[in-house]
């Protein structure tokens, strides 16, 4: 029995050693506090009382960015969120040089948002995403890159206007569409009335062709169920008779 008791303890303190990590997770190990090494995936020895293990994820990360108040550049205010996609890529920088990464990511993406978005006009937040999704990303990834973390992608889900706004817009819209179609309208005028230019310059050059014009209109009055029949007089007749005169 005072054999027992040993291997009993050797054996419960080695059971308390053992720590198994899956392909996805990192363990920063402390050796009395001091950091030692970052170990794993597989199986990893860690002497209870004398070192430590902090487990750190690998995955990419989702994190809901909660709906912010943004003054844009024109003075319109909007309620803006977004989602954030991130990793650990330094184990080591993540659990010392930041003490909570999660919360740390997510201040960070929260003050970017306000601060970038706050330097565009609405129509740039509405019709420019990609833009600002890649200048917010930058950021946080140059300042997230002291923790050892790597913003992969940010993505605007919302922006949200109150109703006042919402029927300002609509009726800039609608003001924009008749505008564009007096514009394709006054476009048409100009391109006939260059042809009628082009048609009467041909015309002054061939007086036939005026002639050969009269008579297909007869013709084309004549196809027709009509009861009256203007007939256009000729130029050259009434020039005729002044001459004569």
């Amino acid at each position: 029995m005072a054999y027992l008791v040993p291997i009993a303890l050797v054996l419960g303190l080695l059971f308390m050693s053992i720590r198994i990590l899956p392909e996805y997770e990192r363990g920063v190990v402390f050796f009395l506090g001091r950091f030692q090494a970052v170990k794993g995936p597989g199986l990893i020895i860690v002497i209870p009382g004398i070192q430590q293990m902090v487990r750190v994820d690998l995955r990419v990360i989702t994190m809901d960015v909660p709906s912010q108040d943004v003054i844009s550049r024109d003075n319109v205010t909007v309620r803006v969120n977004a989602v954030l996609y991130f990793r650990v890529v330094d184990p080591e920088k993540c659990i010392i040089q930041v003490e909570d990464y999660h919360n740390a990511t997510s201040q960070l993406a929260q003050t970017t948002l306000r601060s970038v978005l706050g330097q565009h006009e609405l129509d740039e937040m509405l019709s420019e995403r990609e833009k600002m999704n890649a200048d917010i990303q930058g950021i946080l990834d140059k300042q997230t890159d002291v923790w050892g973390i790597k913003v992969t992608n940010v993505e605007i889900k919302h922006v949200d206007l109150n109703e006042n706004m919402v029927r300002a817009i609509a009726r800039q819209a609608e003001a924009e569409r008749e505008r564009r179609a007096k514009v394709i309208a006054a476009e048409g005028e100009q391109q006939a009335a260059q042809k009628l230019f082009e048609a009467s310059q041909i015309i002054a050059q061939n007086p036939q062709a005026l002639q050969l014009r009269y008579l297909q209109t007869l013709n084309d009055m004549s196809t027709k169920n009509a009861t009256t029949i203007v007939f256009p007089l000729p130029m050259d007749i009434l020039t005729t008779f002044k001459r004569k005169d």
